[in-house]
């Protein structure tokens, strides 16, 4: 610790792995949530009419199966969308290279992640998955509600302070959605949203492997909304050599702070791909072409959920 009128680059104190690793739980992944099984006792945060797809954030395998699994779904229009809005350009001049990316995400979701969700979910309750999964929810509420006031979506930025002080207290820590049985939902907001509602156009499309699916401007946006999550700036190692920074560990714990924060977000994809193992069973067998069906649900979805 620096001594004198200088900032304080860290926190000197034997107490600051425990404030880091909790820092790096409540920082989850600046991305949207997965669907949930069906059965489970929880009521949908996000209130939106989905048009071809609810797939989940594309950092993580779910958005591959779930676009695909809607898109086979009787609903391919939005009954409320104005003349001309159902087509959606599938701008995709790097197919083949999209195609191969695809081709080792999924066989990674078949080989990897899928079995690894089957263990976790025969040893950890569905409760305490639902509860897990909504902790890293109520953790992200900065990104949403920085671009609520961008799209100055002003109602909407107060459910999500409302939904977060509800969450966090009565919730335990967000681990029970108690908010939603108070109605307090709201569309979820990013900063690729926020983008297009200011006119970028989305680009091409992108197929990033272990992410899943993007455009370009929903990749600028991903990387807008980690910067936009305060708990990365206390955590992250490249901070560290800011001084008006202040930090909770050393610069030079870098390397444990990697790997705790892979083991974090590592529990997290896991815990999400656990909730929807029955729902995207046979989705593969039921679609002729799944990396069209895959890009179509969420090219549709991305610009439905910013005409929103």
């Amino acid at each position: 610790m620096q001594n004198g009128c200088g900032p304080v680059r860290w926190i000197d104190s034997p107490c600051r792995w425990l404030l880091a690793a909790v820092l790096i739980l409540l920082s989850g992944c600046a991305v949207q949530e997965g669907s949930r099984r069906s059965d489970a006792p929880h009521v949908e945060r996000n209130p939106r009419s989905v048009l071809l797809a609810d797939a989940s954030s594309a950092s993580s395998m779910l958005p591959l199966i779930a676009a695909a699994r809607d898109q086979s779904l009787d609903e391919p229009v939005d009954p409320f969308a104005k003349p001309g809005e159902e087509a959606v350009e599938e701008y995709d001049p790097w197919e083949p290279l999209n195609a191969k990316f695809f081709e080792f995400n999924r066989q990674l979701d078949r080989w990897v992640l899928k079995p690894v969700a089957r263990g976790y979910n025969f040893v950890v309750p569905n409760i305490v998955q639902i509860g897990v999964s909504n902790i890293f929810y109520n953790s992200r509420v900065t990104p949403r509600f920085l671009n609520n006031i961008f799209q100055g979506k002003f109602k909407g930025a107060g459910i999500e302070v409302g939904r977060f002080l509800i969450n966090t207290t009565v919730g335990i820590g967000g681990f029970f959605d108690v908010a939603q049985r108070f109605n307090l939902t709201t569309p979820e907001e990013d900063t690729g949203q926020t983008l297009g509602f200011y006119g970028v156009k989305p680009g091409p499309y992108i197929m990033v492997p272990l992410l899943g699916p993007y455009t370009v401007r929903d990749l600028v946006g991903y990387a807008g909304d980690i910067a936009l999550n305060p708990i990365y700036w206390l955590i992250l190692p490249t901070m560290h050599n800011i001084d008006a920074i202040p930090t909770v560990i050393s610069p030079d714990e870098r390397v444990a702070i990697y790997l705790i924060t892979f083991g974090v977000r590592a529990t997290e994809v896991v815990n999400e791909r656990s909730l929807n193992l029955e729902k995207f069973e046979g989705v593969e067998e039921s679609t002729l072409d799944l990396y069209a069906a895959v890009r179509n649900a969420y090219l549709q979805k991305r610009a439905k959920a910013i005409r929103e």
